[in-house]
């Protein structure tokens, strides 16, 4: 029988699906800054839960708080797209529940490790 993936992974790997397309629509001239930090902080996030799923103890717990960092990042270069009108409303939205959802599953897997 085959392991079940984790949630949180199957919400990042939906997370990044849904991201990488819609930065394609972000300004030109923003690409190479802003749009480069969002996806950074977006693939250190996943890295960092794949990094933690191979590790135990302190070690998990570390990696663990990494991604909580790349989490906070993420939303900060979310909100910000969505105040320069980057993101339309109904994508905010959308983006804003993936993201607390991800962070709730990543509160609850801290919470077990720590």
């Amino acid at each position: 029988m085959a392991q079940q993936e984790m949630p949180i992974f199957t919400r990042t790997f939906d997370f990044l699906s849904w991201l990488l397309p819609v930065s394609n629509h972000f300004p030109r001239a923003q690409r190479h800054t802003f749009t480069r930090r969002l996806l950074d902080a977006a693939f250190d996030l996943r890295e960092r839960l794949e990094e933690a799923n191979l590790r135990r103890g302190s070690g998990r717990l570390q990696k663990l708080c990494l991604a909580d960092e790349a989490l906070s990042r993420v939303r900060l270069y979310v909100r910000l797209a969505e105040r320069w009108g980057w993101l339309s409303r109904g994508q905010y939205e959308h983006v804003a529940l993936m993201i607390v959802e991800i962070g709730r599953l990543l509160g609850g897997w801290k919470k077990i490790s720590g």
